[in-house]
């Protein structure tokens, strides 16, 4: 069903405008590029303008939905070729086609001619049609269908010497133009869906490929055609991370360096056979794209007072706790950045180094060689430092260094897997640490998850029903405050989710009297966490009850990610 945009009041270009547009798009270049001249303020009025001009229809894809049966019967090859998509077809039985450039009459003769229809052009933004494309074809149909012909026969594979390669059959294919350029498309795509990591699993019927986004993992409509490339694209990616293109039958792991719209783009490669092929991870490490402030990862304002006082001490220990994937990373490297100046050195030791930070010394852990965290932490301390930064507490030998580093006048800050901040205290006494120890040194422990964001384009407003929601949902705030809650609904700007972006929600717990005395007599978790509780601490529950209070997360995220306390 075509949804057409609102064009009411909006005026015409004049002769010369238009011709600068149809220059413009010509050459493909985006009307963004041309604003001044036209006259207006953004690309999606300079395409209304454009349609009242033309006196076409601009087509809302956004809230477009195609039709499947004319959808079906549509060749694919001419959705790529000219960069078209069928809507529907009129009473007349005109078949109506979205297009980003009215100009090209060339590629509407084209349809018309394959399809036996006339042809009627509706205006759609660029993106957009992209987006429609994409979603109902796949990425890297386009390429697909290249290699397809160049399997059938046909010449002009071009061969790349950007890596070292060498000359076996998987290197040669591996390198052929078409299979880089749909490696690359698949990366691009990933990083323009703001992914966390690509999953490509070798199945029985072939090839599948997974993208996380916000922490979920989405299944990536493909060609069925793509399994035919299945070893071309697990050899190209391993001749990118510099691995072993012939070995087969052991894990491996490489690193791949990427330019994605001018950013620069880390991959953490991890190959892995498995019983229908070798089966890939890649973790996307954008820097360009984090935000590496404690205010900037989703922090409280009142939390955000209370962790920069910890951080701020002269000695002692500052954990950061959840499962991973929970942003402590994250939540570490902005308090550093929060403390960090030209009087204070700071000295970090990692498994692996995710992001390189200015102004701080950062330590790669390689256990096979005895660099251990332990083993690094010991020499960290002939280096003169004022905080240290431990990956993460493992074993008994580092949690002993990093008690020692801090009965020494250093700011120690770390990471533990526990599920909540007074677990940390169990935990630590389980590696064997002594209890009065744990008790003297700890200054507070910080508890996170993350939880999706509503999409700000879609999400609804909602009336809770009380026997629908968990037991702890504080009802009687929501209507003594007369808030309003919403939930997701689904939009192509989420790719139907109802989710954007992720934000955390934290539970910090500070080392108050009555809690290191509980600690120290290595008393139960729930006793440490009752008197936090009662020295004014908020649980990760709590503090996600607000963030739906305000809008920013829905009910279904809090019960997932945060358990009832």
């Amino acid at each position: 069903m075509l949804v057409c945009s609102d064009t009411d009041g909006i005026a015409a270009y004049n002769l010369t405008q238009l011709q600068i547009i149809k220059e413009t798009l010509r050459h493909r270049q985006p009307l963004a590029s041309v604003l001044p001249s036209l006259g207006v303020r953004s690309e999606s009025e300079a395409f209304q303008c454009l349609a009242v001009s033309l006196k076409i229809q601009l087509a809302d894809l956004a809230k477009t939905e195609a039709d499947a049966d004319i959808l079906n019967g549509f060749p694919a090859k001419l959705v790529h070729k000219y960069g078209v998509f069928p809507l529907g077809c009129q009473d007349s039985g005109a078949l109506l086609v979205a297009v980003a450039n009215p100009f090209e009459l060339q590629s509407l003769d084209a349809v018309s001619a394959a399809v036996g229809k006339p042809v009627v052009p509706v205006l759609a933004l660029p993106a957009e049609l992209g987006k429609l494309i994409k979603s109902h074809f796949g990425v890297g149909a386009e390429t697909i269908d290249g290699l397809m012909a160049q399997v059938t026969g046909e010449d002009g594979v071009e061969v790349l010497d950007d890596v070292d390669w060498d000359q076996s059959g998987d290197a040669q294919l591996a390198q052929e133009a078409s299979v880089v350029r749909l490696v690359n498309e698949i990366l691009t795509e990933a990083v323009e869906a703001k992914a966390s990591d690509i999953h490509i699993e070798s199945q029985e019927h072939g090839i599948k490929i997974r993208y996380r986004i916000d922490g979920i993992l989405q299944t990536q409509p493909m060609p069925p055609e793509i399994n035919r490339f299945q070893s071309a694209i697990v050899s190209r990616l391993k001749i990118m991370a510099h691995l072993n293109i012939a070995e087969k039958r052991v894990p491996q792991d490489g690193r791949i360096k990427l330019k994605v719209q001018g950013r620069e783009i880390d991959l953490r490669l991890s190959i892995i056979p498995m019983l229908h092929g070798e089966g890939i991870v890649m973790r996307i490490l954008d820097k360009d794209r984090m935000d590496f402030t404690l205010r900037g990862v989703g922090m409280d304002e009142d939390i955000y007072e209370q962790f920069t006082q910890l951080i701020k001490k002269p000695h002692g220990i500052v954990l950061v706790t959840g499962p991973t994937g929970s942003g402590k990373t994250t939540t570490l490297y902005s308090a550093l950045n929060e403390i960090k100046d030209e009087a204070t050195k700071i000295i970090t030791t990692e498994d692996p180094i995710e992001y390189q930070l200015d102004g701080i010394n950062q330590i790669q852990v390689h256990a096979k060689v005895g660099m251990t965290f332990a083993a690094s932490l010991r020499a960290i301390l002939r280096h003169d430092p004022d905080v240290v930064l431990v990956g993460e507490i493992r074993d008994l030998e580092t949690a002993e260094n990093a008690i020692q580093a801090s009965l020494t006048g250093h700011l120690v800050f770390s990471t533990l897997h526990t599920n909540d901040a007074a677990g940390a205290f169990m935990r630590l006494s389980d590696m064997g640490v002594e209890p009065f120890l744990i008790g003297t040194t700890v200054e507070g422990i910080m508890a996170q998850r993350l939880v999706r964001k509503l999409c700000p384009h879609c999400k609804e407003k909602f009336e809770p029903i009380p026997a629908e929601m968990p037991k702890d949902f504080p009802f009687q705030q929501l209507l003594d405050e007369n808030i309003d809650i919403f939930r997701p609904v689904g939009c192509r700007e989420c790719r139907n989710t109802g989710y954007s972006g992720r934000v955390a929600i934290y539970e910090l717990l500070t080392a108050t009297e009555d809690v290191r005395l509980l600690a120290s007599a290595g008393r139960q978790v729930n006793e440490i966490k009752a008197a936090a509780r009662k020295d004014g601490m908020m649980t990760l529950r709590e503090n996600g009850w607000r963030k739906v209070f305000r809008g920013i997360t829905s009910v279904d995220e809090i019960i997932r990610t945060a358990k009832e306390d």
